[in-house]
């Protein structure tokens, strides 16, 4: 169980200045005016004269964007964040980097790590808070897991003797779950005026794991978390206007809101974070990966034995780090879950590494229909008290929906309301700061340019016309993908 002692810092003496979930039900929402709705509606429409910048567009995160993105662009506190809470971010960065181990031990503040785990701390899968990166061979597995399931009768159901993602460590006295052997399928994809490119897909093997015959995996690499509080403030029904479920328009375009359960909060939400929109609110997908990737247990996500299920008798006998008489008795407090969140909500944005230079492949970029599912601009709600988040014009290019992305990119795994080829579309702020080198949600794109060639289902006619491009036109394109 984590104590404020164990960092040197009072729990209590920041309550406070945390920002503790999502808008409903702590932050009341206030309703926009006709005239609100209005500016909202001018300021986030598609540009029709690609001559000049739009107004605001070099700040990615509204006042939460940083002048200078620094040594570490996706680690600094948005400048929006008043200096008495900035104790409770700090706070949240302590338990963000702090290394977990087993229990028992001396150290009472930092143990209950697994059972089974992946990592010993969040920043061990999100270096920096950026993106994990599949294996390079050296052995290390740096944000690189797979995730797993098998049919139930009631839809996904975890695998018997692995849960729903497998642990490559493991507590002393306790065997990991088992391995992961990757290797690299690749072809080759035409393009005009340039030669063919080279593509490659994960197939992954686990080794020394008791795996049932309908197995379903998914490899997945750690996302960045930059712009989190921004996303979890953009209004609800700003995202359900962009849905089309049934291609009404017949642009074949049709994407539709993820509805997924809260442990967090209870009852289906709307689902915005996660690779298939899986989790509704920060405080379920800070829950749930504390939970699943380092087998802590926190208040919404009670089970100490981590990810283990039913039928692993040695994992679930093992010593957990749970403190019976406390208030919540959990290996991570609430207070700790909520100073984590808030950690989460409140990293800035890096600015734009450049507008105007990169104007003519923001043109390609709509000509190509890229901003059908990257929906480039949101109003964020008007929130009472919180005004780091509140009404601020934000630049994430998603429309946080979930779509057909064809074959190629097919796990044919469902996940929350998703189905195994459908993804939400990930947002593409910060993504000229990707210092892996690696896209997609599981790394295999090796630059922008590929993770656009892996793009299928409903976004083929967009992949086609950046493959019919000019090779000029196509490297405007890339060029602007990177400013972002």
């Amino acid at each position: 169980m984590i104590g404020a002692a164990a960092l040197g810092l009072s729990l209590a003496s920041v309550a406070g200045a945390e920002r503790r979930g999502p808008p409903e039900p702590f932050l009341p929402v206030l309703p926009r005016t006709a005239s609100e709705a209005a500016r909202v509606a001018e300021v986030t429409a598609w540009p029709q004269d690609f001559s000049a910048p739009q107004r605001f567009e070099a700040k990615p995160g509204g006042i939460s964007t940083v002048r200078d993105a620094g040594a570490q662009p996706l680690a600094q506190i948005s400048p929006a964040v008043p200096p008495e809470s900035g104790l409770a971010f700090e706070l949240g960065r302590a338990l963000f980097e702090k290394l977990w181990v087993a229990a028992p031990s001396s150290t009472r503040g930092s143990d209950g790590l697994g059972p089974h785990y992946n990592a010993r701390s969040c920043a061990g899968c999100h270096p920096g808070n950026g993106r994990g990166q599949p294996p390079d061979g050296s052995g290390a597995l740096s944000g690189f897991v797979v995730q797993l399931s098998v049919q139930g009768p009631n839809g996904p159901a975890p695998a018997p003797l692995l849960g729903w993602q497998l642990h490559t460590r493991s507590v002393p006295g306790l065997a990991p779950e088992g391995q992961i052997a990757l290797r690299w399928q690749t072809h080759l994809v035409a393009r005009n005026g340039e030669g063919p490119a080279e593509l490659r897909q994960p197939r992954v093997t686990l080794t020394g794991a008791t795996l049932p015959k309908d197995l379903r995996m998914s490899p997945r690499v750690a996302p960045p978390l930059i712009g989190m509080g921004l996303i979890e403030a953009v209004p609800e029904a700003s995202i359900r206007a962009l849905a089309d479920p049934r291609d009404a328009d017949g642009d074949g375009i049709s994407g539709r809101v993820a509805e997924v359960p809260s442990m967090a909060f209870g009852g289906t939400r709307l689902g915005r974070f996660g690779p298939k929109a899986a989790q509704p609110s920060l405080r379920d997908m800070v829950g749930q990966a504390m939970l699943t990737d380092m087998g802590l247990s926190s208040p919404d996500f009670a089970d100490p034995a981590g990810d283990c299920t039913a039928a692993q008798i040695a994992c679930r006998a093992a010593p957990h780090g749970e403190e019976a008489g406390l208030r919540d008795g959990r290996e991570v407090s609430g207070a700790a879950r909520d100073a984590l969140v808030n950690y989460v909500a409140n990293l800035a944005l890096p600015p734009r590494k450049t507008v105007r230079d990169v104007l003519p492949g923001k043109a390609q970029f709509y000509a190509a229909g890229c901003a059908s599912c990257h929906q480039p601009a949101f109003v964020t709600e008007r929130l009472k008290g919180d005004p780091a988040l509140s009404f601020q014009l934000i630049w994430p290019y998603s429309d946080l929906l979930l779509h057909d992305m064809g074959d190629g990119l097919a796990d044919d795994r469902p996940e929350g309301s998703a189905s195994g080829r459908e993804w939400r579309t990930a947002p593409l702020w910060g993504l000229g700061r990707n210092s892996t080198g690696r896209y997609l949600h599981d790394g295999r794109a090796r630059s922008p340019l590929e993770a656009i060639l892996w793009h299928g289902g409903e976004a083929r006619a967009a992949r086609d016309r950046v493959i019919a491009m000019e090779p000029g036109a196509r490297a405007e394109l890339i060029e602007f993908l990177e400013s972002l």
